[in-house]
């Protein structure tokens, strides 16, 4: 198809159509609407928003609703034109209000896309996103978009008795990405319902969640590609060999994605628990297809693939039970008493906030008879492994070191005694000189 085949319907559909007094009218139509519909939602809006805003535990249907709240005003814009059209409809010809009728499909089109784009979070491909439907749907609204579809499927290719051309390419895409972004976005919401099930597990929701997603993208993945019209026979071949190629480069992946799976099946981590791998000690933000979110006392956050967590030794603080045994050692000098030594650090662990006096009662143990101390171990438990351990452990020495300074306990320090075997002799010069 030539460029004339495009031109041609152009030149005749300005001539018949906006050559015309009708024209005019409509245009000034349109105009007093859009004044209409600013004034009305600039006293809306506002309002509107911050009812909405109330929603919680929900931020893409927020995103939702708010993007619709602040076009309300192409709404009222819709409904003024729907209204003109229907007047104009009983008394006119089609030819005298097709300016109304396109003007009210392209508002309601952008109304639409609008808002639903918003859900993107990244504004400028939410911005493309909305631009590029929209093009499509006025192409469509004004009758052009049948030459342009004839261009794009002209530009093919051959490959055995399959026909590939430009336009089944950008059908593919674009079919593929708006419903696995639709897939996500109920995956979403579907997902934040769970979360807020009382009932289930944090694991069970993890997993009920990943399934959801997973489910969802294959289904819409598959509707694309029916949709599209393509042979998936014709690629089998295609599709085995990358197939393979995939299967060797994404090994870590793949391994990562099924831990994640086990992990979930068998509950051995869930969010919330405090863990230690390795160096890494935090609690479970967050378990992702392929790792899993540790954040640590210091404010880090770890990555760390599922992988490790399958195939490395894991402590997990909170795994049946949230309650940790902390072991705190110290020693007295030889001259105090040991039997009054227990009985002040059993005391004044208990005094410790986070020491949970309602599990068990703190214990003391004299352990050995050190080099230059009376040794003991304190042991206490807390319910919160979370919040720290070597805090806990500070707090509790700081809290011994008051309560033995105030029972007059000496915490030593080691000795070292030196002995001559010959005498040494010791002079001293006139004058105070050094000898």
């Amino acid at each position: 198809m030539d460029f004339m085949q495009i031109v041609q319907p152009l030149e005749i559909w300005f001539r018949t159509f906006v050559l015309s007094e009708w024209t005019f009218y409509q245009l000034g139509i349109i105009a007093v609407g859009y004044i209409f519909a600013s004034f009305i939602a600039s006293r809306t809006e506002p309002a509107m928003e911050t009812r909405a805003r109330r929603i919680k535990g929900n931020p893409d249907l927020l995103r939702v609703i708010i993007a619709f709240m602040r076009r309300v005003k192409w709404l009222f814009l819709i409904l003024w034109l729907w209204l003109a059209n229907v007047i104009l409809t009983q008394g006119t010809w089609p030819s005298q209000r097709w300016l109304v009728s396109t003007a009210l499909t392209l508002a309601a089109a952008w109304f639409v896309i609008s808002v639903l784009t918003k859900i993107i979070r990244n504004p400028t491909l939410s911005r493309m996103v909305a631009i590029v439907s929209w093009g499509y749907l006025a192409l469509y609204a004004t009758g052009l978009d049948g030459p342009v579809l004839s261009t794009l499927d002209g530009a093919a290719v051959n490959l055995g008795a399959t026909r590939l051309s430009l336009l089944i390419v950008l059908k593919a895409v674009v079919l593929t990405t708006a419903l696995i972004w639709v897939a996500v976005l109920v995956g979403n919401v579907l997902s934040h319902w769970v979360q807020r099930s009382g009932d289930l597990s944090p694991s069970f929701k993890v997993l009920i969640s990943k399934v959801i997603k997973i489910v969802l993208i294959m289904i819409a993945g598959a509707i694309a590609l029916s949709a599209t019209g393509i042979d998936l026979t014709a690629l089998t071949v295609f599709s085995g060999a990358v197939g393979v190629g995939i299967g060797f480069g994404l090994q870590k992946v793949v391994s990562n994605f099924i831990s994640g799976i086990i992990i979930l099946l068998d509950k051995s981590i869930k969010p919330g628990d405090t863990i230690t791998l390795g160096d890494t000690f935090g609690f479970i933000r967050d378990l992702r297809a392929r790792f899993v979110s540790v954040i640590t006392r210091d404010g880090k956050e770890y990555l760390i693939p599922n992988e490790d967590f399958i195939s490395q030794q894991v402590v997990n603080w909170s795994f049946s039970s949230d309650y940790v045994r902390i072991d705190v050692d110290f020693g007295t000098s030889y001259d105090s008493d040991p039997h009054e030594v227990v009985r002040i650090a059993i005391e004044t662990a208990s005094a410790v906030p986070r020491v949970a006096n309602d599990y068990k009662d703190p214990v003391c143990w004299m352990t050995a008879f050190g080099a230059s101390s009376l040794d003991f171990r304190l042991r206490f438990w807390i319910s919160d492994p979370a919040n720290g351990l070597t805090n806990i452990r500070g707090q509790v020495l700081m809290a011994l070191w008051d309560a033995f300074k105030q029972a007059g306990i000496a915490i030593p320090f080691p000795h070292r005694e030196i002995i001559m075997k010959t005498p040494v002799e010791i002079q001293r010069l006139p004058g105070g000189q050094a000898p």
